[in-house]
């Protein structure tokens, strides 16, 4: 009797093939060379930098991240080194390490963008962009796109004439109609889109009765927001054409397949990295028992299966 073949578990973003959907998220695993001794960063299938400004950034002042049940929130500012200081001290060693890198661009104007990723673009073992235009935790750019469909379309417009490189606006749930920002995505050249970025959230402390960050709000993420990214993720899927890279809350297998039935090609995996830095070959078996299980030769295959009531159907259209 002849083995059976393990499951392929390639995914393809724009012109990018991932060895596997799962993607490292911005922000929770530094610039990857942190996790480089824990994690072989050449079996995931994509690490994404934190956010790059033109130049380096501070972020605020601490306290920046609070637990809550079942998440946290965070407000860090988009601390960073800049993209040039990446490109020359990060990117070397992630080159040598095998990862697929995606660099996360950040700006307070659309030349900063543009210009952030023609940088980044010329730069030897950068294979995509995501573009940041959903981070409730500064006041100045980013968020100001990411809540106008205008501003969207002209960002997303600007960096396509900068890059040759896969796209990837990375979407906010902080407003009416997320659907409707990925398709001024995909109507303005992005190859994919990714979401969500954390939702606007408040903590507070009952003895002061002030916030418990020092940005007073920050962005909720983890298990709590799981059920509203995976829907998010579904109306997205229901609305472009292309891919679309879901995230929120993913803790194990379970979580990854029903972001993946929901429509996500791929998956970023964020806050779990806090939790178990080793969550990667467990979501790798995980993913592959259920297909093997199923007899479904390709996770491809599973993207966006999931089986809805007709007039549920018709309403997310």
């Amino acid at each position: 009797m002849m083995p059976t073949l393990a499951p392929d578990l390639s995914v393809r973003v724009g012109s990018l093939t991932l060895k596997n959907p799962f993607m490292a998220a911005s922000g929770c695993f530094g610039y990857g060379v942190e996790y480089a001794d824990v994690v072989d960063l050449s079996t995931l299938g994509a690490v994404v930098s934190k956010g790059l400004f033109l130049s380096e950034r501070e972020g605020h002042p601490a306290p920046r991240v609070v637990e809550t049940p079942a998440g946290m929130i965070n407000a860090i500012g988009l601390q960073g080194i800049g993209a040039k200081r990446f490109v020359a001290e990060q990117l070397p060693e992630l080159r040598d390490r095998g990862a697929t890198v995606i660099v996360n661009v950040c700006g307070t104007t659309i030349d900063e963008y543009a210009e952030v990723s023609r940088i980044v673009s010329d730069a030897e073992g950068v294979h995509g962009i995501e573009l940041n235009i959903s981070c409730p935790n500064i006041k100045e750019g980013g968020i100001q796109f990411g809540c106008s469909l205008i501003g969207t379309h002209d960002v997303v417009s600007a960096v396509r004439k900068a890059t040759h490189l896969p796209l990837v606006p990375k979407l906010t749930p902080n407003v009416t109609d997320v659907a409707s920002f990925a398709r001024a995505s995909e109507e303005a050249g992005a190859d994919a889109v990714s979401l969500v970025n954390t939702f606007l959230a408040l903590a507070l402390d009952v003895e002061t009765r002030r916030p418990k960050i020092s940005n007073g709000m920050g962005g909720l993420s983890g298990p709590a927001i799981r059920p509203i990214a995976v829907r998010m993720v579904y109306e997205c899927q229901q609305a472009v054409k292309i891919p679309v890279i879901g995230m929120g809350g993913i803790s194990d297998a379970h979580d990854v397949l029903e972001f993946i039935i929901a429509g996500s090609t791929a998956v970023q995996i964020g806050t779990a990295n806090f939790v178990d830095p080793l969550i990667w070959s467990k979501l790798t078996d995980g993913v592959t028992e259920y297909l093997t299980r199923h007899r479904i030769a390709r996770v491809a295959d599973l993207v966006g299966t999931a089986r809805m009531h007709a007039d549920e159907v018709q309403h997310a259209k």
